[in-house]
């Protein structure tokens, strides 16, 4: 699913209206009525004080027309105009006058702290105040009835995005943003649903469609696409009858040092497990015994030193290879790391102390294969990255970095997100079950067993980067959130492939995904 920025959406608007040939008074009126639909079905005329709070831009005046058929179908409405400035939208004022022609209760105008409403706990709050185009910063007494409706601890509904957020910048006050229980989205979600710093301020979301131009949805090119099963879906590459492992590639897992073999043992099952036809596992000799026994399926070279990587010299032709879960840093590895970027022509996928080898020589990166995989935690993205002043600072700074260095980058969170020269790909699976060591060596696995089978290193990530979650998703309910391991991930990847074709598929409600 495509997530437009607040400039396309006003673009979409604009020829929705000129292609429909309606006004923006329509499309106005089309928005607040799928609002009112969307809360009457849930509603069914329950009647509950609903307090709709009115900007004076056109998120208001979409707050006006849900007001409007809620209190013409007879529900419990109070409604106030938040007095922001003096400059009304036209659309804004054609509503206002609407809705004073159906009720003697006109709404109530709210200047300063002494007009705020009492709220109580089993009231609803509509959040139709800023919408996405808040470009000023807020007065403090709008700040306090933010709070105030925190503080009431009424269920709250933001239209579009909650007040006081923007899409592309990270608040510098917590108290200057409605803290939404559900918001309610035009035409797509909003990238900063996803952003660690800013998706705190929704709890749920979902897509409305309001019947913007269908050709100018699906032609337009966005920054970021939000991955899930229908996304991944289009991407699988089914087996033909006769096909036979030759035919999936060969994956080569390098890594491991004296302690760290556990490491490579996940990667190394987790390649085969996501589809490789063969895989081989270079470690130091200390681990020989160790993997043979713990993954017999794999065949194993070692390096000759017994308990690091001091050389990397093997007889095969890997078709992608897998460098850095538990490797270290020492001074030999790293020699033998940059030897062997200087004479490799496979398809790289780099995680763990591969990125921290690369941090502290970043000279190397000119030896890396284009489209090369680096799968980094927060602080190995930090030593590649440097600092980041927000969230937006840094997909910026991740954007640069895959341009300059011709990489893909994952940047791991709750949504993972995998940046491409300009694009960014968010994922929707996975849950907090996958903060658990090992988690991360899976991920490296799982990307270079997809690349192995000829899946492009962007399709690979992406897609593993779902089937990572969702193995995590589907694992989690036999073994809840502490318990999960990373052994648990690979153990239900057959299952998040075979989710991938299970039906009906619902449309995302939440922190899900949505197929436009």
């Amino acid at each position: 699913m495509k997530i437009f920025s607040k400039e396309q959406i006003y673009q979409a608007d604009k020829l929705t209206t000129k292609r429909q040939s309606i006004s923006s008074t329509d499309l106005m009126e089309r928005a607040g009525t799928q609002i009112f639909n969307w809360m009457h079905m849930r509603m069914q005329g329950v009647q509950v004080p609903i307090h709709v709070f009115c900007g004076i831009g056109n998120n208001g005046g979409d707050g006006l027309v849900l007001a409007r058929h809620l209190i013409l179908d007879g529900y419990h409405v109070h409604v106030y105009i938040v007095n922001y400035g003096d400059k009304r939208s036209k659309d804004f004022l054609v509503n206002y006058d609407r809705i004073k022609s159906i009720t003697k209760k006109w709404p109530i105008l709210l200047k300063d702290i002494e007009d705020f409403p009492e709220i109580h706990p089993d009231d609803i709050i509509v959040d139709a105040i800023f919408g996405i185009g808040l470009n000023r910063p807020i007065d403090d007494w709008v700040k306090a009835l933010f709070q105030h409706f925190k503080i009431s601890k009424a269920f709250t509904l933001s239209i579009d995005i909650p007040s006081g957020l923007r899409t592309d910048k990270v608040p510098a006050d917590d108290n200057g943003v409605v803290w939404a229980g559900y918001t309610l989205s035009f035409a797509s979600p909003k990238l900063v649903f996803f952003l660690p710093e800013t998706a705190k301020y929704t709890e749920q979301w979902e897509v409305l469609d309001i019947g913007l131009d269908r050709e100018f949805l699906f032609t337009t090119t966005t920054e970021a696409d939000l991955i899930g099963k229908p996304e991944v879906l289009s991407m699988y590459m089914p087996r033909d009858k006769f096909s036979h492992k030759g035919q999936f590639g060969h994956s080569l897992i390098i890594g491991g040092s004296y302690g760290k073999i556990g490491a490579v043992i996940l990667a190394s099952k987790a390649a085969l497990s996501a589809g490789a036809g063969l895989v081989t596992s270079y470690i130091p000799k200390c681990g020989y015994t160790v993997l043979q026994s713990a993954f017999p399926e794999a065949m194993v070279m070692t390096d000759e030193d017994e308990q690091i990587i001091s050389d990397i010299t093997f007889d095969i032709e890997p078709t992608v290879i897998g460098f850095g879960v538990g490797v270290g840093t020492h001074e030999q590895t790293t020699t033998a790391f940059e030897a062997f970027l200087k004479t490799n022509k496979a398809p790289l996928v780099i995680d763990a102390d591969g990125i921290n080898i690369l941090s502290k020589k970043p000279e190397l990166f000119k030896l890396l294969p284009r489209d090369t995989v680096l799968t980094p935690h927060p602080k190995e993205l930090a030593r590649l990255l440097g600092t980041w002043k927000d969230d937006f600072d840094k997909l910026k700074k991740a954007k640069a970095f895959s341009k300059k260095h011709e990489v893909i980058l994952v940047v791991k969170g709750a949504h993972s997100i995998t940046v491409y020269q300009d694009k960014l790909y968010i994922n929707t699976s996975g849950n907090p079950g996958l903060a658990t060591a090992g988690s991360g060596d899976v991920l490296t696995g799982i990307i270079t067993g997809l690349i192995s089978q000829d899946y492009n290193p962007l399709i690979a990530t992406v897609f593993g980067v779902y089937l990572h979650g969702k193995s995590a998703d589907i694992a989690v309910e036999d073994y809840g959130y502490q318990s999960l391991i990373a052994s648990h991930i690979i153990d239900y990847l057959g299952a998040a492939y075979l989710d991938l074709f299970k039906q009906p598929e619902q449309p995302i409600q939440d922190n899900k995904s949505l197929d436009t």
